[in-house]
């Protein structure tokens, strides 16, 4: 039994923040409900790095295990009224429309919680509710640049270099699931339920909670640099070196400790903490100068048998072989009905008593909707008349 077993969550939310939250909390057991339009969310056939699956993307099928599909038309009054009563049987409500969406719907907090008083509904915004940029598109990107992160690295008089993966997605989903995870433990002890709101602004920004108080508090501004350097509030040497046949991450490196293992003299003076910031682009040089000369496995033996903090830089294709990953069992493998053979990131973490575990994959788009239909008591009768009149959708 998982951790949210007898927990229902209804999920209207689309892209990724929204959908990688309700798959975190249908790994832990909860009966997700991914309630799509009847032609199936976006994300089902949007090209997703160029792989482009069979039926379902490859997007699709790495944010929706675990959970069942009702595609519906939320604008039709059959379908209306079918999300309504599910909403009675709900724990969680969660979306991520552009504000205003949902009260236009009628799926707004203050209308469904007169359905389910104890309701924990989250809504996942870009930028806030309201305010001077509610109405912005809060896409990854623009949030990433807006967050003052992207200048905490690289040259000066360069453009920033963003993260190479959906960063803030990523960190509002976890917000999301903490939110949801909180508000239902309250429910628990006060009988009542709550809306959580998560924006994406301020989850970038809380994820950079030591950088932003080091400017706040220290007073301190970022300085990028000519020379390799990975974080403007580390000090040097700190950052991925090009060696003689690839990179090396080099971190909290120690000056003298350096200058011993390169037989290099002129690193031997410099004292970390004093000259690792205000010296940096020496140091940072020299270090470069001297990996060049060897392979990255060299420098790993070297270094790393000297305690140095080091490791290697991996592609994907490295990753998925590192004996490390394979032996945590980092990622997971499943059957699926339309894309066969299916491989993703697994589970972020463990638990003893009730391990999480792939239970269903990304469901075809309304693959459960009579299932799910018929879970509040309604007929066959008045199932199959929902679907021939369009609002809702069931496959095969």
């Amino acid at each position: 039994m998982g951790v949210l077993d007898g927990i229902r969550v209804l999920d209207l939310s689309i892209a990724m923040s929204g959908p990688f939250a309700a798959m975190k909390l249908a790994d832990l057991g909860a009966d997700v409900i991914k309630v799509e339009p009847v032609g199936g969310e976006w994300q089902r056939r949007a090209s997703a790095g160029g792989a482009r699956g069979r039926e379902v993307n490859a997007s699709f099928l790495s944010l929706n295990r675990n959970k069942r599909s009702l595609s519906v038309d939320l604008k039709s009054p059959g379908g209306l009224a079918a999300l309504r009563e599910l909403v009675k049987t709900a724990d969680v409500f969660l979306q991520n429309y552009r504000p205003g969406v949902a009260r236009r719907l009628g799926v707004d907090y203050e209308t469904l919680r007169e359905l389910r008083p104890d309701l924990v509904y989250v809504s996942i915004s870009g930028y806030g509710e309201s305010g001077p940029y509610a109405a912005r598109p809060g896409q990854d990107l623009l949030l990433q640049a807006m967050s003052g992160a992207l200048f905490s690295a690289g040259a000066p008089g360069r453009a920033p270099t963003a993260a190479p993966y959906f960063l803030v997605d990523a960190f509002a989903a976890y917000s999301a699931f903490e939110g949801a995870l909180a508000a239902l433990f309250h429910r628990q002890r006060t009988g009542e339920g709550q809306l959580v709101r998560v924006n994406m602004l301020d989850a970038i920004i809380c994820a950079q909670m030591q950088e932003i108080t080091v400017r706040t508090v220290g007073g301190v501004p970022q300085t990028r640099g000519e020379g390799i350097h990975a974080h403007s509030y580390i000090r040097a040497p700190y950052g991925i070196y090009p060696t003689a046949d690839g990179y090396l991450a080099l971190s909290f490196a120690e000056p003298a400790v350096l200058a011993e293992l390169f037989g290099e003299p002129r690193l031997a003076p410099f004292e970390a903490e004093r000259d690792g910031f205000t010296r940096r682009e020496e140091i940072s040089a020299l270090v470069e100068e001297h990996l060049r000369r060897e392979t990255t496995g060299h420098w790993l033996e070297v270094l790393g048998g000297a305690g140095v903090w080091c490791g290697p830089v991996h592609s994907y294709e490295d990753l998925l072989t590192d004996p490390q990953v394979v032996h945590n069992g980092s990622f997971v493998s499943y059957e699926h009905p339309t894309e066969g053979r299916v491989t993703t990131p697994g589970f972020p973490f463990t638990l003893s008593a009730s391990p999480q575990s792939v239970a269903r994959p990304a469901p075809v788009n309304g693959q459960h909707s009579r299932e799910v239909l018929r879970d509040l008591g309604m007929s066959q009768e008045a199932v199959e008349r929902l679907i021939a009149n369009g609002a809702v959708f069931a496959a095969g």
